[in-house]
C-alpha cells in the first residue's frame, strides 16, 4: 500500500483502471469513462490487453530461449501500449501494475520488458528518457526477485476518483 501511495495520482488512477480492465473486475466504461476520449482509450486498452490471459500462462518456467522469446515479445507489445499512454512515469509504477496483471512469477522479466518497450520509437523521446532513468541499478541487476504474490490490489473509490 505504501508503494502505491507514493505514486503520482495520475499513475494511481491509470493502474486502478488497468487492473479493472486486465482482471475483468468490472465494466470499465461505466466506471472510468467520463468522456468520449476516455471511452476510446478504454476500448483501445481492452484490445491491447486481449492476450493477457494467454500471457499469464506463458511466463517462462524453464527459462529456455524459445519460452522467453514468446513471452517477452507479447509482454513488450503490451508494455509499449501502456507506456505510450504517458500515464506511467516510472519503472516502479510499471512493475506495480504488471506484477498484479501477470503474477509474481513474471517479476524477473519486467525490467527487460520495461527497457525494451520504453526504448521503442513510439515512445516520445522526452518520456523515453524519464522512463529509462527511473529504472534503478538495483532493479536492473537484481540477482533474484520475490516470489510472494501481491496482496494489495487498489480499486476505484468514488469520492477520490470523482474529484
Amino acid at each position: 500500500m505504501r508503494e502505491f501511495a507514493g505514486l503520482e495520482p495520475c499513475e494511481q488512477r491509470y493502474i486502478k483502471r488497468s487492473l479493472d480492465i486486465g482482471l475483468a473486475r468490472c465494466d470499465a466504461f461505466k466506471l472510468w469513462g467520463r468522456t468520449e476520449a476516455e471511452n476510446v482509450a478504454i476500448r483501445r486498452q481492452y484490445v491491447a490487453y486481449q492476450d493477457l490471459k494467454l500471457l499469464r500462462t506463458m511466463v517462462p518456467q524453464e527459462g529456455t530461449p524459445s519460452e522467453i522469446e514468446r513471452f517477452i515479445g507479447k509482454l513488450v507489445r503490451m508494455a509499449a501500449f501502456d507506456l505510450e499512454q504517458e500515464r506511467l512515469e516510472s519503472f516502479s509504477a510499471f512493475r506495480f501494475l504488471y506484477e498484479r496483471l501477470l503474477g509474481a512469477e513474471a517479476r524477473p522479466y519486467l525490467p527487460a520488458a520495461f527497457c525494451a518497450a520504453a526504448a521503442l520509437p513510439m515512445i516520445r523521446p522526452g518520456h523515453r528518457k524519464v522512463l529509462l532513468q527511473s529504472l534503478s541499478e538495483a532493479a536492473a541487476t537484481a540477482p533474484a526477485w520475490s516470489k510472494q504474490v501481491p496482496s494489495f490490489y487498489p480499486e476505484y473509490i468514488e469520492d477520490v476518483e470523482a474529484a
